[in-house]
Formats: structure tokens, sequence, C-alpha cells
């Protein structure tokens, strides 16, 4: 049977993540940035914060199914941006292979930026949470489809012992089910379609009741009008995850600030 790109992508993450731990132990992370003993941001609490857009803006060079978005913006250029159109945190990608991403990228945007930062990436380890956690991370991703409940459960206890914040991303139902767990912050709905790369916010309105209010909820992609987050709300969300809508435009954080005002008195 012919792989799914997520199968594709958390197989090379597993060799990525054994080569990159050879080179760099787990006792050097923590000396490689200074930013290990930083006191870390509430990722969750500034997505509720009334003062703020609920939007997590997403710097994104790349994806497998869109190939290369915009190769004229700078990363402090979309990332001081970000923050100056009163986004709530803003998601790095540091997947290199598929997203073009960096770690260098993380650690850039964490030295010129004051909010809570997202490690967009494919988790299967412990050691890319230390990882997150050297390189400026508030918070990681984790993702339901690829890993089984006890491992996502153990990963998300060690981001908690790290003083890290989870936000654990489903597709469906039966993945939000049987992920479920105490020390996951944050639950977001993707409403792509992993297997097509088909998108419907739809998705985001069927799970918003099976997801408990403890939890803050996000909804991710499929993201570009001031309706459609208007719409979300109402079922719930108060995150909105936007990576290309904005990526794609000329000026990333002049786009993220007009539909962050076109929401804000509504």
């Amino acid at each position: 049977m012919a792989q799914n790109i997520l199968e594709r992508i958390i197989e090379r993450k597993q060799q990525e993540v054994k080569t990159t731990q050879s080179l760099m132990p787990e006792y050097k992370l923590e000396k490689t940035t200074g930013f290990f003993s930083r006191e870390v941001l509430s990722f969750s609490q500034n997505i509720v914060d009334i003062n703020k857009s609920g939007i997590i803006a997403e710097h994104k060079r790349q994806s497998p199914s869109k190939g290369i978005i915009n190769a004229q913006v700078t990363l402090p250029e979309v990332v001081i941006g970000y923050q100056k159109a009163n986004a709530s945190a803003i998601s790095v990608l540091t997947d290199k292979d598929f997203f073009g991403g960096s770690n260098e990228d993380l650690i850039k945007a964490r030295a010129l930026v004051q909010i809570p930062i997202l490690r967009k990436d494919f988790i299967i380890s412990e050691y890319q949470i230390l990882e997150a956690k050297a390189i400026g991370a508030d918070a990681i991703l984790l993702i339901a489809a690829v890993l089984k409940p006890a491992k996502l459960n153990s990963l998300a206890a060690y981001a908690k012992e790290l003083g890290m914040e989870v936000l654990m991303e489903v597709h469906n139902l039966e993945e939000l089910e049987r992920s479920l767990n105490d020390y996951i912050d944050v639950v977001g709905v993707n409403n792509r379609n992993l297997k097509d790369f088909s998108e419907s916010i739809e998705t985001s309105i069927q799970l918003a009741e099976a997801i408990p209010n403890k939890y803050v909820k996000i909804s991710e992609s499929s993201i570009s009008k001031a309706e459609t987050i208007l719409t979300l709300k109402q079922y719930g969300y108060q995150g909105f995850l936007i990576g290309e809508t904005f990526m794609k435009q000329t000026n990333p954080g002049l786009a993220c600030s007009q539909l962050a005002e076109e929401i804000k008195f509504k």
C-alpha cells in the first residue's frame, strides 16, 4: 500500500532524530542557546486573552502539497509583523525536509518576539521536546494521528515537566477520544485531510462539542476570512492557527493585522 504523506514524514523524522541525537546529545542541548532556563510564556492563556486576536500566526516556508509558498519575505519581517498585528502566538515550522524550516528559524524568532512560540514539527520522542525547550519554544505540537495514546500521554507529561504547554492536534473523533489526557492544554482540530489534502471547517464544527471545556479549543487550516473565524467562535473555538493565508501575501504581518482588525469588534 502506498504511504500517505504523514507516514513518509514520520519515517524520515525517525532517521533525523537518531542522527541529531548522536551529534547533539541531551546533556549538550541545555547549553546551546541560553534559552533553556528562560521563563516560558503561556500559550493557552495568550490565546484566550481578550486583548489578543486569538490568531496563532505561522511562519511556513513551504509544504508538501503547495511547494514553496513565499521566498521573498524574511523570517524577521514575518514574525515581527505578526507580533505587531496582535497575534496571540506564533507557530514556527522547524521541519526541514518537507516544510523547509529549521531549528534556527525558531531560535531567531525567539530572539525577536515577546509572545509565545509553538514549535510546529512532527514530535515522536522526548529528545525533540528537550530540543524544543532549548531553542526557545513555549509550546509543542503532538499529532494524535502519529502517536499511540500511551506515547502521546508520556510525551505530553514530559513537556509539562519542562514547563512547556501542549497542543494536541486531531483530525477526527476517534483520534480525539483515544488521545485526550490531563497533560494537554490546547486541542486543535486540523481541517485538512492528510490523505488527500482536502479542507473543510466542517471538521472543526463536527468535533466542537466532543472537546471537553477544560481544554482551549483551536481550529487549524482552511481559515482565511473573518466570517470563518466568527462562525468557529460560535462553536467555542478560541484560537485560529493560520499559515498559508498570511505567508502567500507580500506582507504576511499586514495580512494578519487586517484579519485581526476585521474580527476585533465582532
